[in-house]
């Protein structure tokens, strides 16, 4: 495995240092360790190789250190603030007390980045979280450069790359290669664990149909675009505001709606979006923000030129609210990503999901009354006999034990609440190193992807861009 010729390597001696070099062009080495750690003698079959870290995500699949990844990684990415955020995250891992990891980066700054990636590759696994327009030319790419890539949400946010999407998935399956995916809900122990109840059907039945009034599924989110650490706010890139760019809310943080709907509905199911769903209708509408709000979110001073179209008497619409209906296998599904400014004193980011069968109805709620944790709860529907779903409830229960210990039922007016103990539960930000370990294994084996992995992430997409471009006809 050769590196790009253009590469400075130094061996670095404290952290937070930059140093550029002679070259074609310019080149920039970041210095991310204390000290370095020896080298370890495992065996490493995988270099990561980050391309254009714009989102903090970018950072987390590096968190920790992962079985059979090489210490030393490459980050690929334009020089400016987005690269140096990514740069220190990286390096607050190395120096944390507790289990720090030893990532020793060689970076490339350069204006050709991304060309010179592709043109002498200096590992196998490219990892891409940040601007959405244009992320699934770039895997398109990648693909046919032999690399594997695992790729934060969304992959597309217009309709029409739906077609750019399902040749990239068939190229990936020809090469072989593995590209996935960071559906990071599906590691959250309160959607594991609802999707083994609404598989129950002793506990759930069958799944309702519904209507477009009374839909059988529903999941809604509501995100806050201010976000602030000790008082501070924890910035965003301007271009975040850019739909063009980072796509609306269902296109966006609605990719994980989705999938939650299918992954938990019908588990290891292909869903043929063409003949077994349609969108029925779909509503967008903006979220205003002052000059003083950007200023504040971004420390901008002004609305950048890419934004000017947007501003209305001197506030940004940002259109970052949708909701979609649709039927699934003849199931109505309704979701709603919406997001707001700031939160209320004491308020965090919400999330609820309902799947109502013929006998129960079972929630994930997270909300200020379970103090912004998921909860999940089952209640009987109006003439089934609650005895039974209790008796189905720990019947499941105790089969569930072996894997999730610890999992108690409490029986609470009209309804029932999992107790779900604080060691199943894992953080956001963890989730990532585990979406990361299935992505390994995946990418080992590529032929062990499974098929409807393919069909759903086609479905899934279909849903968010069909949903988005359905909403832009209609009054907000």
């Amino acid at each position: 495995m050769r590196e790009p010729d253009a590469f400075i390597k130094q061996r670095p001696a404290a952290a937070g240092v930059l140093a550029f070099g002679p070259g074609p062009a310019l080149h920039l080495v970041w210095l991310v360790a204390l000290a370095l750690a020896p080298i370890r003698t495992v065996s490493q079959d995988f270099t990561l190789i980050t391309l254009d870290p714009g989102h903090f995500h970018a950072a987390l699949f590096q968190r920790e250190m992962l079985p059979g990844i090489a210490e030393e990684a490459f980050v690929f990415a334009p020089l400016g603030p987005d690269l140096t955020a990514h740069l220190n995250r990286v390096a607050q891992f190395n120096r944390r007390p507790d289990h720090p990891t030893h990532w020793r980066l060689n970076i490339y700054a350069a204006p050709d980045f991304e060309a010179a990636l592709l043109r002498n590759p200096p590992g196998q696994i490219v990892v891409m979280s940040g601007r959405n327009r244009g992320k699934i030319d770039r895997i398109q790419a990648c693909v046919r450069a032999g690399l594997h890539v695992l790729a934060d949400k969304p992959w597309i946010i217009e309709p029409q790359d739906l077609s750019k999407l399902e040749a990239t998935l068939a190229s990936a399956r020809a090469k072989p290669v593995t590209v996935y995916d960071a559906m990071t809900q599906r590691f959250e122990i309160a959607a594991i664990l609802q999707r083994a109840l609404v598989n129950d059907a002793e506990v759930f039945g069958r799944p309702l149909t519904g209507s477009t009034n009374e839909p059988a599924v529903s999941l809604t989110s509501l995100h806050y675009l201010l976000k602030e650490v000790s008082g501070v706010p924890n910035l965003r890139p301007p271009w975040f505001f850019d739909i063009a760019e980072q796509g609306e809310g269902l296109t966006d943080v609605g990719t994980h709606l989705v999938d939650m709907v299918h992954w938990v509905l019908f588990p290891e199911q292909a869903i043929e979006y063409k003949r077994e769903m349609e969108v029925l209708h779909a509503r967008r509408w903006p979220t205003s923000l002052s000059l003083a709000d950007f200023r504040h979110v971004t420390g901008e001073n002004d609305f950048p030129a890419a934004l000017q179209a947007s501003v209305k008497k001197g506030s940004l619409d940002y259109f970052c609210n949708d909701t979609v209906d649709y039927t699934l296998r003849g199931v109505h599904v309704h979701l709603e990503a919406t997001w707001d400014y700031a939160p209320p004193p004491g308020r965090q980011d919400t999330e609820f999901a309902v799947f109502c069968g013929s006998k129960s109805r079972i929630e994930v709620r997270q909300g200020p009354d379970e103090r912004y944790r998921r909860e999940l709860y089952v209640w009987p529907n109006p003439g089934t006999d609650s005895a039974s779903v209790r008796a189905a409830l720990n019947q499941r229960i105790a089969a569930l034990q072996k894997e999730w210990p610890g999992l108690l039922l409490a029986e609470e007016r009209g309804h029932f609440r999992l107790l779900i103990p604080d060691a199943l539960r894992t953080s956001h930000e963890e989730h990532f190193a585990l979406v990361a370990r299935q992505f390994l294994q995946y990418a080992r084996n590529p032929q062990a992807l499974p098929e409807w992995e393919k069909a759903n992430m086609l479905a899934k997409y279909y849903i968010t861009t069909r949903g988005v471009e359905l909403a832009r006809r209609s009054r907000p």
